[in-house]
């Protein structure tokens, strides 16, 4: 029940009503209510909080292709999550050109598949620096060759295996890129009607710039929707670090390499003796023979050693460490 005016109050607002203080209409229309049409025959399966959560996990993938497409392209890479919206698969199906690089891939454990959608000016980019150009994409769309997919195909196979690692907070997937397809009418995986969650990448390689979608059917993600939440993700991700954190750093930095080296000496000569230098010319060094040597990691001086063999090799026997503090 509303409350009840007084009739103190019931004078003042007719009185602020006849002076035209108050707007009836205004006043009328605060109470209205926006209502929004809701289509059964295309109920939302994925709610705010699940696109929230993909955009999350893809925000790691992002950065891992990042990190790990430079190494086959030698260009830089920039990925960044442009979008995430849910769709039917047709909608989604007949937005596709053709040509078009669709990989389809088998997310098990879970059931169905996941589509990943490449631009193909992307492609044509990542071809032609593969094989040696700068990496500009093609004037005229045409179709690929048998060849041209094989090597599309590889670098697929490398951005499948890096959903791996983004997805280890829901659930340990084992990806395998199923097949590779460029007309879309072969990639009909899923079912026309079937909702889907369609995540966006933004991929600039070079100078060249175009989307990858990444296309997630409610069929296949079904079984881990209770999990596809931000505060479940981020308690299991805090559990991880907790128990495992320290173990995980510690095994990355044993697997590093790090160029060691031992300074026998150091001398100043002129070009030209360095230029007529022979087998045999001695050069004196600034260090005794008995004197210890300094030894580097990296560029930080570390430990001093002596000189000396082991097995015919040419080695080095620690006397002292050198903390940071000295």
């Amino acid at each position: 029940m509303g409350e009840v005016l007084s009739q103190n109050e019931i004078d003042n607002l007719l009185a602020a009503l006849s002076a035209g203080e108050l707007d009836m209409d205004q006043m009328q229309g605060q109470d209205d209510k926006q209502v929004k049409n809701y289509d059964f025959s295309r109920p939302t399966k994925f709610s705010k909080e699940h696109l929230r959560t993909l955009e999350i996990i893809f925000e790691h993938y992002s950065r891992l292709l990042s990190t790990n497409l430079p190494v086959y392209l030698r260009k830089n890479v920039q990925v960044t999550v442009a979008s995430s919206e849910t769709v039917t698969f047709s909608e989604f199906s007949n937005a596709l050109s053709n040509p078009v690089i669709l990989g389809i891939i088998n997310f098990e454990p879970l059931n169905g598949s996941v589509i990943i959608d490449l631009a193909t000016n992307l492609g044509y980019a990542i071809l032609d620096r593969m094989l040696g150009g700068s990496g500009a994409p093609l004037d005229k769309v045409r179709d690929f060759s048998e060849i041209e997919l094989i090597i599309l195909q590889k670098v697929l196979v490398m951005m499948t295996q890096l959903l791996r690692e983004p997805w280890k907070n829901v659930l340990d997937i084992a990806p395998v890129l199923s097949r590779l397809e460029t007309n879309p009418q072969f990639a009909q995986v899923i079912a026309p009607n079937d909702m889907i969650a369609i995540v966006t990448l933004n991929m600039r390689i070079g100078e060249v710039e175009g989307f990858m979608n990444v296309c997630l059917p409610f069929f296949t993600l079904e079984d881990v929707m209770d999990k596809l939440n931000t505060k479940y993700w981020f308690s299991t991700m805090q559990e991880n670090h907790d128990e495992n954190y320290e173990e995980y750093i510690e095994s990355l930095i044993r697997k590093v390499n790090i160029p060691v080296k031992a300074v026998l000496g150091k001398s100043m000569i002129s070009v030209a003796d360095f230029a007529n230098l022979q087998i045999g010319d001695c050069i004196r060094l600034d260090t005794k023979l008995d004197s210890d040597m300094n030894i580097y990691v990296g560029n930080i001086k570390k430990f001093t050693a002596l000189p000396g063999s082991s097995d015919e090799n040419y080695a080095v026997r620690v006397t002292s460490v050198i903390r940071e503090e000295e």
